[in-house]
């Protein structure tokens, strides 16, 4: 089976510097299957710092995102330095560059891609590429939430929810710019829909939710599906 990932720059990147013990464990859970992965990592702290002086500087938000994106390739090259041979040793550059390198390796890890889209757009456009029907979206959220947790106190965690209940909700938060946080990007959103990819919502720190949502197995984070 072939599972897509979006790996949360947050989990890997932070202000101190790559945080290689916990790459280390994605690893050991990874290692514990016979699936084949495409993962998408993130930008984190490194992206958000990028994007910023690159604003300070005058940049427009097309080159804030180049600047991003140059984070996210920091941090895909960390991942697969972590995961010691276990990976395709090359991140991939593109899409079709992925499809091939997949057919080499189990797991292949990859950065973002163009400017305009996210690392959630990215890892979706990855599981249509490479076929793949389940999505682990890990982040320092433990799952959806009707408003935002970290404001509201009342915010109510979906255990399950449709595609369209994730459009409309994606609809309302995404901004469009680089280092920005929201649960799911639009186009993402709607790229899983229409390709009817289950996607499983987990905190990144909770690693018996990571493992069980790459089972396929019930945990508690959300679980998007029609």
């Amino acid at each position: 089976m072939r599972i897509a990932i979006s790996l949360g720059g947050s989990m890997v990147n932070k202000e101190e510097g790559t945080d290689w013990n916990y790459i280390e464990k994605i690893k050991e859970i990874i290692e514990k299957t016979d699936d084949e992965f495409g993962i998408v990592v993130g930008g984190g702290y490194t992206a958000r710092k990028y994007a910023k002086e690159a604003r300070e500087k005058g940049a427009n938000e097309f080159e804030a995102d180049e600047s991003a994106i140059a984070a996210t390739h920091e941090n895909a090259e960390a991942v697969i330095k972590g995961f010691k041979g276990l990976a395709y040793s090359k991140e991939p550059k593109d899409f079709k560059d992925a499809r091939e390198a997949i057919k080499k390796s189990r797991v292949i890890v990859m950065g973002g891609t163009i400017p305009g889209i996210t690392t959630d757009t990215d890892a979706t456009l990855l599981a249509e590429c490479i076929g793949a029907k389940r999505l682990i979206n890990i982040s320092n959220v433990d799952g959806i939430y009707d408003k935002n947790p970290r404001e509201f106190k009342d915010a109510k965690k979906y255990d399950e929810m449709t595609h369209e209940q994730l459009v409309e909700l994606a609809a309302e938060s995404d901004k469009r710019m680089a280092g920005t946080n929201f649960v799911f990007d639009i186009l993402a959103s709607k790229l899983s829909a229409r390709s009817n990819i289950e996607v499983h919502f987990v905190s990144g720190k909770n690693l018996f939710d990571v493992e069980k949502a790459i089972k396929g197995e019930k945990h508690g984070g959300t679980v998007v599906k029609d």
